[in-house]
């Protein structure tokens, strides 16, 4: 009962099951690990961060914390609305007349949030259907792999427990595979899901700063961090 008399043993079924589920199990660790990777990074991205608000002015905070690179969602939300405030500033006076700048400011960094969880979410609906449909593939080759078996056993007319159990624990070994590829799925699913709405939470607190910050020129205290009183906005 091993996994090279299995495939010696099975018909085109079982082998078209078990390297379907073998690309299932690759695809599955492959987003696992590279969307941990983007998790780890977005948390020192996240950190980084508060020295924005430690700046003397907003060219030095952006310069603070573009040092992740351009794929940086803070870095992104910082830039996305200094653009509205000066295209709503030196603009064209009908854009005052059609909408104010609270408004137009919260639609700007909601836009600009909504992609980078687009971005964070990529990859979680393969994840999801690997661990649901995964099983029910295993089961599925199991229930064939069963029923050849036991079409040999009737064929032959040897029912002896030697001639049942190979057959039949060897398909088992699909229901084994189809669990093996389910379980780190769901586990991974579930723990991205988790990272992705503590990273989405940190973003929305960061454009909620960056609200008042742009409106007022007096950005709210961050959390945690102390905010020094020669914070302005330049021009």
């Amino acid at each position: 009962m091993t996994l090279v008399a299995l495939w010696n043993q099975g018909d085109a079924l079982i082998k078209g099951i078990t390297l379907l589920l073998l690309a299932m199990s690759v695809a599955s660790w492959y987003i696992i690990v590279t969307r941990t990777m983007r998790a780890f990074a977005f948390r020192k991205m996240a950190d980084d961060a508060i020295h924005f608000w430690s700046a003397r002015d907003f060219d030095e905070g952006v310069k603070a914390i573009s040092s992740r690179g351009e794929d940086n969602p803070f870095l992104h939300l910082a830039v996305e609305g200094e653009l509205t405030l000066r295209h709503y500033t030196f603009g064209e006076e009908n854009l005052k007349n059609q909408v104010s700048l609270p408004d137009l400011l919260t639609e700007t960094l909601r836009g600009a949030i909504d992609d980078h969880m687009l971005r964070l979410q990529s990859g979680l609906s393969i994840l999801a259907s690997i661990g649901a449909t995964s099983p029910f593939l295993g089961l599925l080759g199991t229930v064939w792999g069963i029923y050849h078996a036991l079409v040999n056993i009737g064929l032959t007319g040897q029912a002896s427990i030697d001639k049942i159990a190979g057959p039949v624990g060897e398909a088992l070994i699909m229901t084994a595979l189809g669990l093996a590829v389910a379980i780190p799925a769901v586990l991974g699913y579930n723990a991205l899901v988790r990272a992705n709405r503590r990273a989405v939470g940190r973003m929305n607190r960061f454009a909620r700063q960056l609200h008042v910050y742009f409106l007022t020129g007096s950005p709210m205290k961050p959390s945690g961090a102390a905010m020094p009183p020669d914070v302005t906005k330049k021009a």
